[in-house]
């Protein structure tokens, strides 16, 4: 027999007699006597805070060590793009192969400059001292610029043509005048474009005189110098008649050294008139025309046609991305800043 209290199926269970545990409640009343507990517990203020402590070192630890990671990025960065930079500078053709070495004279001539001595020199050298180099072509672009590095340029020429028996051609492009035709007129031959500019051979050095301003603005310069003539190229101190003669003194010296080196160079190919040597500049087709330049051509007709070696390999010698910078956000802005406020000296342009 059955009860009402068992029925068949049942498992004897009343809910209403016997309810069901609360967990929730039974988790809530067990955390609170743990909290309670450890809150009772001795030195629990200490390990929360060494918890904390080792937390913050842990992530400044992680924070140092991408910092490290980044900087080690960036300068792994800086490193290749100075090796693309060397090995883009050096001539990768190896020496048995007979090509035409060519180094650029662009820009400014001057110390310091890609078109410096020390640069083109140096390149001069390298490509001369090349098995495979058949000749050197100087390729020129450039208004000139000081005497001196162009004279150096000039001695190296001559002394290299005798010691490699090698020709030495000057391709003007659009621009050879002052100290690049100071350079160019030891060349062997010089060939030009049409509508090249050519020549300009004289001297000159320029500035500014600021003492009838000063006046007139009520500032007073005070330049103390030892020796009766040290400041006489000061732009703010008036220039008397002996300090102008002084200097156009020096300034025809240097224009007949310039005149020298050319008639050297262009031998009884140089028809002079009285202009040749008065600072004008002429187009490439008078300059041929004048005995200035040879003929007409390009860097690809003298390689192919004078040379033979049609294969080009550029020797030319240019500052590396550290180097440029260096020279740009350094020692340049005074000399900048140098060249602003004083006269420049001599100058073939």
């Amino acid at each position: 027999m059955t009860t009402d209290s068992q029925q068949p199926g049942s498992s004897g269970f009343d809910p209403k007699s016997n309810p069901a545990p609360d967990l929730w409640a039974q988790a809530a009343t067990n955390s609170g006597a743990s909290v309670s507990d450890s809150s009772r517990e001795p030195g629990w203020e200490r390990a929360t805070l060494e918890k904390l402590a080792f937390a913050t070192l842990n992530e400044q630890r992680s924070s140092r060590r991408w910092k490290i990671f980044f900087r080690m990025a960036w300068l792994l960065l800086i490193a290749a793009i100075a090796f693309l930079a060397l090995r883009q500078a050096s001539p990768s053709t190896s020496k048995s192969t007979p090509h035409t070495a060519v180094v650029d004279i662009k820009g400014e001539i001057a110390a310091g400059a890609e078109a410096s001595a020390e640069f083109v020199v140096a390149a001069m050298r390298s490509a001369l001292e090349d098995e495979g180099s058949q000749a050197l072509v100087l390729l020129i672009n450039s208004p000139g610029g000081s005497p001196v590095q162009a004279g150096i340029i000039n001695d190296e020429i001559v002394r290299l043509k005798a010691k490699h028996n090698k020709p030495i051609y000057a391709v003007v492009e659009e621009t050879c005048a002052s100290a690049a035709y100071y350079i160019a007129a030891a060349a062997d031959d010089i060939y030009v474009d049409k509508a090249s500019i050519v020549g300009s051979i004289g001297v000159l050095m320029d500035g500014f005189g600021f003492t009838g301003t000063m006046e007139k603005l009520g500032v007073e310069r005070r330049l103390l110098t030892a020796g009766e003539n040290k400041g006489f190229l000061d732009p703010f101190s008036p220039q008397t008649e002996k300090q102008r003669a002084y200097a156009q003194t020096m300034l025809d010296q240097i224009h007949q050294q310039f005149i020298a080196v050319v008639k050297a160079g262009r031998g009884d190919r140089l028809k002079t008139t009285p202009d040749t040597f008065s600072g004008l500049f002429w187009t490439g087709q008078q300059a041929v025309e004048m005995g200035l330049a040879d003929n007409l051509g390009n860097l690809d007709y003298v390689a192919r046609e004078v040379v033979k070696a049609e294969d080009i390999i550029d020797y030319t010698r240019r500052d590396n991305v550290a180097e440029r910078l260096v020279k740009r956000f350094g020692a340049a802005v005074g000399v900048g800043a140098m060249k602003a406020l004083a006269l420049s000296g001599p100058q073939l342009r």
